[in-house]
């Protein structure tokens, strides 16, 4: 089985992963586990090409910046609509290239109250989540005080 196995990758160039090689070889009417052929690939040395680059970092913390105090002591609960919001942002590879997602949720009702979208994670992405969320609010007429804002400890 290794041999038909290091036969099939070289035979496409080395790009072929586990899948497609499991694939290739069912159809040649070897029948054997895809499990099988990821245990051989991995003890002959043989991996296939993936797509996309690096990973991404959503968060990068600055140490030298002033951490904000946690006001919730990671509870992330709430009694009423409007008291803990909570914010993060994350990716979305396109075609076109990467779009950062920011979004603002109200930890009573788990609805996002605000979100904004952008092709950098810098500092206006993440505000216009938080204002959005202020505007629909205000909108509604709903009490704002005693708001807790949350966000992880990003450079953002």
């Amino acid at each position: 089985m290794k041999q038909l196995i290091v036969g099939i990758h070289a035979d496409n160039y080395g790009v072929y992963g586990a899948r497609k090689i499991w694939a290739a070889l069912n159809r040649q009417g070897e029948q054997v586990a895809r499990c099988t052929v990821e245990r051989l690939m991995r003890e002959l040395g043989l991996a296939g090409v993936t797509r996309g680059g690096r990973k991404i970092r959503t968060t990068v913390s600055d140490p030298a910046a002033n951490r904000a105090p946690d006001l919730l002591n990671r509870a992330f609960v709430a009694a009423a609509p409007n008291r803990v919001w909570v914010a993060d942002f994350t990716y979305v590879p396109t075609h076109a290239g990467t779009v950062y997602v920011a979004f603002v949720v109200d930890t009573f009702s788990r609805r996002i109250v605000g979100w904004s979208a952008a092709t950098s994670k810098a500092t206006p992405l993440v505000f216009a989540a938080l204002e959005m969320g202020l505007w629909q609010r205000d909108r509604a007429g709903a009490p704002r005080r005693d708001l807790i804002h949350h966000s992880d400890a990003g450079s953002q």
